[in-house]
C-alpha cells in the first residue's frame, strides 16, 4: 500500500465508498467514476474525492496517470468493456478488485466478517455497534450507513479489530481472512455467477476453510454448510431458539422486544432491541455471540443493543403516524421479502399492508420468479415496478410480468417507477413498504413528504 494515489472505478458502491473514506483518512489521493451522482457520491466529493460520471479516460485527473504511484480498485459489477479500466489494465497499473483491497486491509488486523445471503448488513452493523460501544472498540467497513453514526466507515486507533461484511458476489469473500466469522444463511442467490446451488453452498464451504487457526465460526443453524475448518477453530451454532447461542424469554408488545441470551456458559438478561423487529432477536444473537469473543461485557452488550439504531434501508422506519406508517428495507430476495413482510405483520396485525417492489437484476428476477410471487403474496396490496437491471442487460422474456401474473393478493397492480407517486398520491394507504435494492431508495424522500401532508 505505498501508492500515493488510488483511483475507484464503481466509487459510489457502498462497499466502495467506505474504503475511498478509509484511504483519504490515511492521506492517499483518491478519485474515481460511477455511472450516477448520489448522495454517498456527494459526501465523498465533500470531504476531498474527484469523482466523475462519464466514462472517459480524458476525464480521469492527471496526478492518477502514473502508474507507478496509482492503485486501480474495480467493482465486479464494472463491465470488463469499461474504457477506464481498459485504459488502465493495458497501461500496465497495479489493478484489484474491491474484495482484494479490502482482504489486504483486513489481513494485518483480527477480522470480524459476516457472511450470508441476507442479514449480514444489519449483523455486522450491530457488531460494529456493539464494539464501538464498549472498551474493545473496532475498525469496521459496512454494506449500509449506520444511522447512530452517519457513516459506513468506522476507524480506531487503539483497537486490532476490524468488521466486515463478507459479499459472496463474484466469490469475494475468499479474499478475506477471518478471525471470527459468521454465516447468517447460504440460501441461493447469484446463481447468474455461481450457475448452481451446490457451487453456490459450496463456496461458502470454502470461505469457512479461509478461518485462521484458533479462530470461531458462528453458524446459523441449520443453514445448509459443511464447515471446512482447521481444527482449531471453535464452531458455534445459533438461532433465535436454537443452538449454542439463542433467545429465552422472549417478550414483544408495546412497540419493545425483550429477550434474554443464552450462551454455552452464561446468560445476558433482558436486552431490548433498539430495532424492535421479531428478526433481528436472531440477528442479535448472532452479534451479541461475537461480540463475547471479542471481549464485550454484558452490561456494555446490554447497553448497545438498546441504543442501536439500525442501518438505513434496513427496515428503516420513513413515517409513523397513528394514521400512517411507511417503512423502507433494502429486501432483494424472496427469502428477505418475505421475512420483512412478516415482520410488519407481526408489528400491525390488524392493518392492510401495501408493498411496492422493484425487483432487483435479470437473472434474479428468472431464477426466483416464482419465489418472489409467493412472498410478495403476503402483502394485501402489491404494487410491483420494472426490474432495476443494475450491471445487466436485458433477458429475452424476463420482465416484471413473470412476478406479477403468479401473485395471489386481491390488489396487485405493475407500474413503472415513474408512475408511483402520483398513483400513491390518489391511493389510501394504511401500512406502507418499499422493498428493493434498485433506485427505489431516490423516491423516498418524495413519498415521505407526501405521505406527511396527509391529515395535516
Amino acid at each position: 500500500m505505498d501508492f500515493e494515489s488510488i483511483y475507484f472505478i464503481g466509487i459510489g458502491g457502498i462497499g466502495m465508498s467506505n474504503l475511498a473514506r478509509y484511504f483519504m483518512l490515511k492521506g492517499k489521493k483518491v478519485a474515481g467514476y460511477d455511472r450516477t451522482e448520489t448522495q454517498l457520491t456527494r459526501a465523498l466529493v465533500a470531504e476531498g474525492a474527484q469523482i466523475h460520471y462519464e466514462d472517459a479516460v480524458s476525464s480521469i485527473p492527471v496526478e492518477f496517470l502514473d502508474k507507478e504511484k496509482t492503485l486501480v480498485v474495480y467493482t465486479p459489477a464494472v463491465p470488463v468493456t469499461h474504457s477506464e479500466l481498459q485504459y488502465f489494465l493495458q497501461n500496465g497499473f497495479t489493478a484489484m478488485k474491491r474484495a482484494q483491497l479490502l482482504g489486504e486491509v483486513t489481513r494485518t488486523s483480527d477480522a470480524v466478517c459476516v457472511a450470508g445471503t441476507h442479514g449480514k448488513t444489519t449483523v455486522s452493523s450491530m457488531i460494529a455497534h456493539l464494539l464501538r460501544q464498549s472498551e474493545v472498540d473496532c475498525n469496521a467497513f459496512l454494506g449500509g450507513i449506520l444511522k447512530n453514526y452517519g457513516t459506513n466507515l468506522l476507524l480506531s486507533d487503539k483497537s486490532h479489530i476490524t468488521v466486515a461484511e463478507a459479499d459472496e458476489y463474484d466469490r469475494s469473500f475468499h479474499w478475506l481472512r477471518p478471525w471470527i466469522a459468521v454465516i447468517t444463511s447460504a440460501d441461493p442467490d447469484h446463481l447468474d455467477i455461481y450457475g448452481t446451488e451446490e457451487a453456490y453452498r459450496e463456496s461458502f464451504e470454502h470461505f469457512t476453510s479461509l478461518i485462521r487457526k484458533g479462530g470461531y465460526l458462528i453458524l446459523k443453524e441449520g443453514a445448509p454448510v459443511t464447515p471446512h475448518t482447521d481444527a482449531s477453530v471453535k464452531i458455534f451454532t445459533y438461532s433465535e431458539s436454537r443452538g449454542d447461542f439463542h433467545a429465552e424469554n422472549i417478550s414483544i408488545g408495546n412497540g419493545e422486544i425483550i429477550f434474554d441470551f443464552v450462551a454455552p456458559d452464561s446468560r445476558i438478561a433482558g436486552i431490548q432491541l433498539g430495532v424492535p423487529v421479531r428478526v433481528n432477536i436472531e440477528n442479535a444473537v448472532a452479534a451479541i455471540a461475537a461480540a463475547l469473543l471479542c471481549g464485550v461485557g454484558p452490561d456494555e452488550i446490554r447497553q448497545a443493543m438498546k441504543s442501536f439504531g439500525g442501518a438505513k434501508r434496513r427496515f428503516d422506519f420513513q413515517l409513523k403516524r397513528p394514521d400512517i406508517v411507511f417503512i423502507d428495507d433494502y429486501a432483494h430476495h424472496p427469502q428477505e421479502v418475505a421475512a420483512s413482510i412478516r415482520s410488519i405483520r407481526q408489528l400491525y396485525p390488524e392493518r392492510k399492508i401495501t408493498g411496492v417492489f422493484q425487483p432487483h437484476l435479470y437473472s434474479r428476477t428468472r431464477d426466483f420468479a416464482d419465489d418472489f410471487a409467493r412472498s410478495l403474496s403476503l402483502l394485501d396490496d402489491v404494487i410491483l415496478l420494472d426490474i432495476y437491471p443494475a450491471r445487466e442487460e436485458p433477458i429475452p422474456g424476463v420482465t416484471s410480468e413473470i412476478i406479477f401474473d403468479k401473485i395471489s393478493s386481491k390488489e396487485k397492480v405493475l407500474l413503472k417507477k415513474g408512475e408511483l407517486l402520483d398513483f400513491l398520491q390518489q391511493k389510501k394507504l394504511d401500512v406502507l413498504v418499499t422493498l428493493g435494492a434498485g433506485d427505489i431508495e431516490h423516491l423516498l424522500p418524495a413519498i415521505r413528504e407526501m405521505l406527511e401532508k396527509r391529515g395535516v
